[in-house]
């Protein structure tokens, strides 16, 4: 039998309405012109923009470290659904390694929409794992399904129209899910996530992002503000694989 549906479900689904439709009809929102003016373009062993290319390495180390803790993880202490989210989020961070790379080695709208495109996939897998940790399953798979097709279509929107709204609500109103199941205990048996570490993680990232010519300048050249952006942002992945590795150490010990 089917179980009912909870308010938590009911909540997440009108939630996902409210910013589908702000996506939807609110006046559009046009990126920089100068968004692939990055203040590093420097060569370095015939790499281009090297360092905002090699700086995505750490999403691929974290992605493979996320994978072999959760091998470790015996299969009677995290159930399945949450299982397979977070393989999907490490797998995701592995891609987004991958598609910024690209992206960076030749800057432009095509290879951008590869990058958005690979981080859409790490974004379901851990706002995924979120929602059922807090809200359960159903409610998990329902809205990572919603990622992997938002994620896409919004990257379509912004290359057909020019809008980036679709693509900044998408971001935003994961970060404010993940900042309202930081308030909300986890179900028993769940995965225990610290998703306040995680919201303050992605928002150091996005503030060297921002400064990106500014750190340039601050660090005599040393490394940019998008270089620091993908070194820190990278981290967002330590909260999932130390919840991780507890549980992993508390199934051994138990």
């Amino acid at each position: 039998m089917t179980p009912p549906i909870t308010r938590t479900e009911v909540w997440l689904f009108f939630a996902v309405l409210a910013l589908s439709l702000l996506a939807a009809f609110a006046p559009p929102l046009a990126q920089d012109p100068h968004f692939h003016d990055f203040a590093d373009q420097r060569t370095w062993l015939g790499i281009p923009c090297a360092l905002d290319v090699l700086s995505n390495l750490p999403f691929a180390l974290f992605g493979l470290l996320g994978l072999h803790v959760l091998r470790r993880v015996p299969a009677t202490a995290l159930p399945t659904p949450q299982r397979q989210l977070a393989t999907l989020f490490f797998a995701g961070l592995i891609l987004t390694a991958l598609c910024s790379a690209w992206y960076h080695w030749a800057p432009d709208n095509a290879g951008l929409a590869v990058d958005r495109l690979g981080m859409t996939v790490a974004f379901a897998g851990l706002l995924g794992l979120g929602v059922a940790a807090h809200m359960g399953a159903r409610a998990a798979w329902w809205f990572a399904g919603v990622v992997l097709l938002g994620g896409p279509l919004s990257v379509a929107v912004w290359s057909a129209s020019g809008n980036l709204l679709p693509w900044a609500v998408l971001q935003g109103g994961g970060m404010v899910l993940l900042l309202v199941l930081a308030f909300m205990q986890p179900l028993p048996g769940a995965l225990a996530v610290r998703w306040g570490a995680v919201i303050a993680v992605y928002v150091v990232a996005k503030a060297a992002e921002q400064y990106d010519a500014a750190v340039f300048a601050a660090t005599g050249q040393i490394i940019s503000g998008h270089s620091l952006k993908h070194l820190v942002a990278a981290f967002a992945a330590w909260p999932v694989i130390t919840a991780l590795h507890r549980l992993g150490q508390n199934a051994s010990q138990s």
